[in-house]
């Protein structure tokens, strides 16, 4: 018998739920099954389980017919659960690295019913906070084992199910089963700990407990958190009468409750908390056990007694005057910190300070209804996806006037017919003020204003190997000097993000978590990729100066923020030596790293630094073959079927400082070379052209390019200029 089912519902966590399933896959503890329940979700949750079925036996799919909601997706985990023990493990949680051999020994050494962990509670903003077991166990510190009537403080822990590992047996004895409805968890955790004869416990962390930025119902204004009460009448329903001497503590644990929810002003409509009070006070009346309870001190045990008095408009005032101490102080703090824009910091640098006057009187005038502006690549330049959805833009809706935003040294690149201004001039001001469309592959400046009436369409600049956004606060060497709550801001101006596939869109829900439509469409930059026919690629090759027999390859490494200068050991002439006569190389370094002048080597003309030619689908076209190690390059590459190498000579370091979300030596488009030598290897063999690096490439390509048919920037212009929301909706 498996020792441990992990039930893992599922819905609409399709940015999270990978590293959930990974975390549990990837424990140096193999005696374990993964049922992955997919609640009927709209996103890709589904998809990702189904994926994970299909390479590890140990991961088993189910689907809902109907989204059912939390507690009816776990038992259906139940239902199918074959392990000594169940883990009910949420699909946007994860397990903390190592945790599963020390659980296996205390399931072990104590056998019990329900052996409770504990939990690292993750906000969003990357601050975590550990939970309160060691506390509440403390005094002498925790038996081995024992009942919750030896030790009610235990039902004083978080009630979750995802903190509590339970025999299965046990539950079938009991009947225990979740209940319908929000909260569900309240009337599953407390019989079951009521319940249990034998309660241990394990004081490591082995839950990360994700508090998400958006999503999760303790976040979501709904009258549905009245269902707090059905799941707390269940409890007391359940345990009855027996086990006095835990009724007090269970109703001091459901008066508490309450309040929460009451108290968190995102989650009842403020027309709603009358009614949620007078229920308050109809189950404190109607549970109070008849000899008292523990009354908390303070101010909480005064809320207490306003519930008990059924005094709504006294604890409504106290509620309030409380908020207005938490604003006036939060005010005062922000006042006391405050650091003006960057413009605003200068405003006694005379021109700086008049600029940024303009464009406040330009937020004043009307936004143009047929004006667009476009940038990519903090403007240096026309390029990427926003110069793809420009010029489909010019075609299918000329009405609207595209302008672009350059740096003063990349007017001259831009091609004949561009509408430009320059960045920093008035007319750089006026334009980002007044546009009705602003697209941009990265963001734009922190003093640009979302204004109502206004579209922000964020295009991106690649599929991601490496983490990026929030993810990038659990490694700080990859992110120096990040201003996180920064980039949230910048974020939350975002109307649309444009995904090249459904492995982007979930990553980008991870890393930049907020309310804006997922276009996931193809990237409109890769439709040249797909049209371009042999005369064009001729041409390209002509104008690079690339005969007709030579064998290109294009070399590609990313950046690696951590290591300012690095770069790859690599021998241009090495690899000429293997590709023989033909061969050919253009090594286009990261244009964080671009250092103008000769790559190295003395290929007598065969090496050419491509780093700062301004259109890489030109570069693209014109190779035969692509060398990366972590770049986004290759999944645009490989739309043109063509091979790609992976070049991976740092892997193990990369993967460590910079964080992925993708292991692209396990799953690569093509034949992977982890050191010089093998990378010469390859091309002497022939094995970036071999059978297994063929398929390696057809597998790449079905899940990453399914989307680039040549039609993505339509696409995006018929949704978003064509017909994108009214003034300050989202779609």
């Amino acid at each position: 018998m498996t020792l441990l089912s992990f039930v893992v519902p599922a819905y609409q966590v399709q940015g999270y739920l990978r590293e959930c399933l990974d975390s549990i896959l990837d424990q140096p503890f193999g005696d374990v099954e993964v049922i992955g329940v997919d609640d009927c979700s709209p996103d890709g949750c589904g998809q990702i389980i189904a994926e994970y079925a299909a390479r590890d036996p140990r991961v088993r799919a189910v689907r809902l017919a109907e989204n059912a909601g939390l507690g009816p997706a776990r038992n259906a985990g139940l239902d199918r659960a074959t392990g000594e023990y169940v883990w009910f493990l949420d699909g946007d949680d994860w397990l903390a690295p190592d945790c599963l051999p020390a659980v296996a020994r205390r399931l072990a050494d104590t056998a019990p019913d329900v052996l409770l962990v504990d939990h690292v509670r993750v906000h969003w903003t990357g601050r975590a906070g550990r939970s309160a077991l060691v506390d509440v166990l403390a005094a002498d510190g925790p038996p081995e084992v024992f009942r919750a009537t030896e030790r009610p403080a235990v039902l004083r822990l978080l009630h979750t199910a995802w903190n509590k590992i339970i025999r299965r047996g046990f539950l079938l004895d009991s009947g225990l089963r979740f209940a319908p409805g929000w909260y569900e968890d309240v009337s599953f955790s407390y019989p079951a700990l009521v319940a249990a004869e034998r309660i241990s416990v394990l004081d490591r962390v082995c839950v990360n407990y994700r508090q998400r930025r958006s999503g999760a119902i303790t976040r979501t204004v709904d009258a549905r958190h009245f269902e707090v009460f059905d799941q707390w009448h269940r409890v007391f329903d359940l345990v009855g009468d027996r086990n006095s001497t835990l009724r007090p503590v269970l109703f001091e644990r459901m008066i508490w409750h309450y309040l929460t929810v009451l108290g968190n002003g995102r989650r009842l409509p403020p027309g709603l908390r009358p009614a949620f009070f007078a229920q308050l006070h109809a189950d404190y009346r109607r549970w109070r056990p008849p000899g008292g309870y523990p009354v908390p001190g303070g101010i909480e045990g005064l809320k207490h007694r306003l519930v008990a008095a059924d005094r709504w408009r006294t604890f409504s005032a106290l509620r309030v005057a409380g908020r207005t101490g938490q604003v006036v102080t939060r005010t005062a703090r922000r006042a006391a910190d405050r650091t003006l824009p960057p413009l605003r910091r200068s405003a006694g640098r005379g021109r700086d300070a008049l600029l940024y006057g303009y464009y406040r009187a330009q937020l004043r005038r009307p936004v143009d209804p047929t004006l667009a502006v476009y940038a990519a690549y903090w403007y240096r330049g026309y390029a990427c996806n926003p110069a793809a959805i420009h010029a489909k833009a010019r075609e299918l809706a000329p009405d609207i006037r595209g302008v672009w935003i350059v740096r003063r040294d990349r007017v001259a690149e831009l091609p004949p017919g561009v509408e430009y201004v320059v960045a920093g001039t008035p007319a750089y001001y006026r334009v980002l003020a007044r546009a009705r469309w602003l697209v941009n592959n990265v963001n734009f400046p922190d003093h640009v204003v979302k204004r109502p009436g206004s579209v922000h369409v964020q295009t991106h600049h690649g599929t991601p190997v490496k983490v990026m956004g929030l993810d990038q606060q659990r490694y700080p060497l990859g992110a120096p000097g990040m201003d996180f709550a920064a980039l949230l801001r910048r974020v939350d101006r975002w109307d649309f993000s444009i995904t090249a596939n459904a492995f982007s869109t979930q990553m980008w829900d991870r890393a930049y978590p907020a309310d804006y439509v997922r276009l996931e469409v193809g990237y409109p930059r890769n439709d040249r990729l797909v049209t371009a026919g042999p005369d064009e690629v001729a041409a390209v090759r002509a104008r690079l100066g690339i005969a007709p027999g030579d064998r290109v390859v294009l070399y590609a490494p990313t950046h690696r923020e951590y290591l300012p200068g690095y770069r790859p050991p690599f021998d241009p002439d090495g690899l000429l030596a293997a590709l023989g006569p033909a061969g050919r190389l253009l090594v286009r370094g990261h244009y964080f790293d671009h250092r103008p002048g000769d790559p190295g080597g003395s290929g007598a003309g065969r090496v050419t630094d491509v780093t700062g030619y301004g259109c890489v689908e030109d570069l693209y076209l014109a190779a035969d073959v692509l060398v990366t190690d972590y770049s986004s390059a290759m999944f645009d590459y490989a739309v043109l079927d063509r091979p790609v190498v992976v070049y991976a000579p740092d892997w193990p370091v990369y993967r460590l400082a910079r964080g992925v979300y993708l292991d692209v030596t396990a799953e690569p488009p093509g034949a992977v070379a982890r050191d010089f030598a093998e990378l010469l290897a390859v091309f002497r063999s022939g094995a970036e052209r071999a059978e297994g690096a063929v398929s390696a490439r057809r597998r790449f390509r079905e899940r990453f390019c399914a989307l680039d048919d040549g039609r993505a920037a339509e696409r995006v212009v018929r949704r978003v200029l064509l017909a994108s929301p009214p003034s300050g909706t989202r779609g």
